[in-house]
């Protein structure tokens, strides 16, 4: 979105019913997103943020030191969110580094699969819906443990089917409509279920499967937009 069309669209949506807890602005309603299938009040006019962030921002916020340690951590952020860039980069508390294959706002362009960094370098780990899109998610999987430090933190969320118990993958499928149609999005490469839990245990991470959504009235539910029942999966290297 234009930079010279968001003030405007922010204005226009001026209201009280939706307020986006990454900015504390409040909206009238927000914009309608998703690719097969469009979402009512999902995007943030302001910070742009979609019910996925706002749900880790909140769990960031209340239930860990990410914002509030007084040591300073080393966080590494694979295809960073617009939503959280800024913020996250004048954090004084975080030594911040972001990576990503092609995008132009990272600072290391690296591929999931190759990361050009040592064993054990990262206290904290975000990796969030990239690995839909990677054909060899254990490969990346693997990078993502390696480089994070004994005991510390990966948040590595996905587009998650929890009706199916199986994820589901098929390569043969290449034609873009029919990806889209099949997978929700051209790019996407499998639909992950309940498993994907378990495909991270088997990497070696410690994996809790946190429905934070349980933990926020029913209220702010609604008034943050969020999607409930949406799993946060939170890892942690033992």
């Amino acid at each position: 979105m234009s930079y010279l069309v968001r003030p405007a669209i922010t204005w226009w949506l001026k209201g009280d019913n939706f307020t986006d807890p990454i900015d504390g602005k409040s909206f009238k309603k927000f914009l309608p997103y998703g690719y097969e299938n469009q979402r009512e009040n999902a995007l943030s006019p302001s910070t742009l943020s979609l019910e996925r962030h706002r749900l880790m921002w909140l769990f960031l916020r209340d239930e860990t030191t990410y914002f509030t340690s007084k040591e300073k951590q080393k966080v590494l952020h694979i295809a960073p969110e617009q939503c959280f860039l800024d913020i996250f980069r004048k954090q004084k508390n975080l030594a911040y580094t972001t990576s990503d294959l092609e995008s132009p706002i990272a600072d290391v362009k690296a591929d999931i699969c190759d990361l050009p960094f040592k064993n054990n370098s990262f206290d904290i780990v975000f990796c969030n819906h990239v690995l839909e899109h990677i054909q060899d998610d254990t490969k990346a999987m693997q990078e993502l443990y390696r480089v994070l430090k004994p005991n510390g933190m990966g948040i590595f969320q996905i587009p998650q089917d929890l009706s199916r118990e199986k994820t589901f993958e098929d390569n043969s499928i290449t034609d873009r409509k029919e990806r889209a149609k099949i997978f929700g999005q051209y790019d996407h490469v499998r639909i992950y279920g309940k498993d994907y839990f378990n495909k991270l245990r088997s990497i070696g991470f410690k994996v809790d499967e946190i429905d934070y959504t349980q933990k926020i009235a029913p209220e702010k539910l609604e008034r943050f937009c969020l999607m409930k029942g949406e799993i946060l999966p939170v890892c942690y290297k033992k």
